[in-house]
């Protein structure tokens, strides 16, 4: 009975080994992507469905270059711990440009073009600008762009997951502003209304969103910033763009 049955192991052991080895095989056809699935209009859920401006776009990239897109959810910040641990080979999540990330990762043209500002809970009429952040709380992901925005202006980071979860700080009063997407707080404002939060300001610059890929996935991002081109050029990335936004944000 024991030799049957450490034969009977060492046959499920095999046998696993070769699917192992045919995953292996077809993840050179799978793009690992990490998202939020938190953060609409970008990336967030539909009746259980993930959806979203990002999404539809890297599914499109994926379609161009020829592999499948496989989705990781995750915190924003644990996206980059992802991508550094290669659990996911790219990130699509609206990531910012800034010579810190050009410097460390491999960064696709961008995809998207939108401003920062800066919302407060409605009835708040003590900020206006970045300068009136100095020594206000804001809430924001720590590692994003927008946190850092916020830091610069002198403003105590509150770390929060996400925008929703900013705009429940507003709320409650437990944070001042949050600095964001114009784009991310026009599609909270158009779906929840705009008796609770409102814009009170600009950030004053114009930010640029690519697809994020390890430094030494240069390769890939040659691949995707191809795709991009040719989606622009045939007008998908317009149309998914006026499908979330009535404008192209693509340019």
């Amino acid at each position: 009975m024991r030799r049957k049955l450490a034969a009977l192991m060492l046959a499920v052991v095999a046998a696993a080994g070769l699917v192992a080895c045919s995953s292996s095989k077809d993840d050179a056809n799978v793009l690992k992507v990490g998202t939020e699935g938190t953060y609409s209009p970008f990336s967030y859920q539909d009746n259980g469905s993930l959806t979203g401006y990002d999404v539809d776009v890297i599914k499109a990239v994926g379609d161009k270059i020829g592999k499948k897109v496989e989705f990781t959810q995750a915190p924003w910040d644990s996206l980059f711990a992802a991508l550094e641990s290669k659990r996911v080979d790219l990130i699509a999540n609206q990531v910012t440009v800034n010579d810190a990330r050009q410097q460390k990762y491999s960064l696709s043209q961008p995809y998207t073009v939108s401003e920062g500002v800066i919302v407060t809970k409605t009835g708040n009429d003590g900020i206006h600008t970045l300068a009136d952040l100095n020594g206000m709380t804001c809430a924001q992901s720590e590692t994003s762009n927008w946190a850092q925005v916020a830091k610069t202006a002198g403003c105590k980071v509150e770390a929060i997951p996400g925008f929703v979860e900013a705009t429940q700080l507003l709320k409650t009063g437990r944070a001042d502003a949050t600095v964001n997407d114009t784009l991310a707080v026009n599609a909270y404002t158009k779906a929840q209304g705009t008796g609770t939060i409102q814009i009170v300001g600009k950030t004053g610059e114009t930010s640029k969103q690519a697809f994020a890929a390890r430094k030494d996935s240069q390769a890939l991002t040659d691949q995707i910033n191809k795709a991009i081109d040719e989606l622009r050029a045939d007008g998908t990335l317009a149309k998914i763009s006026d499908k979330y936004f009535g404008t192209d944000v693509s340019k």
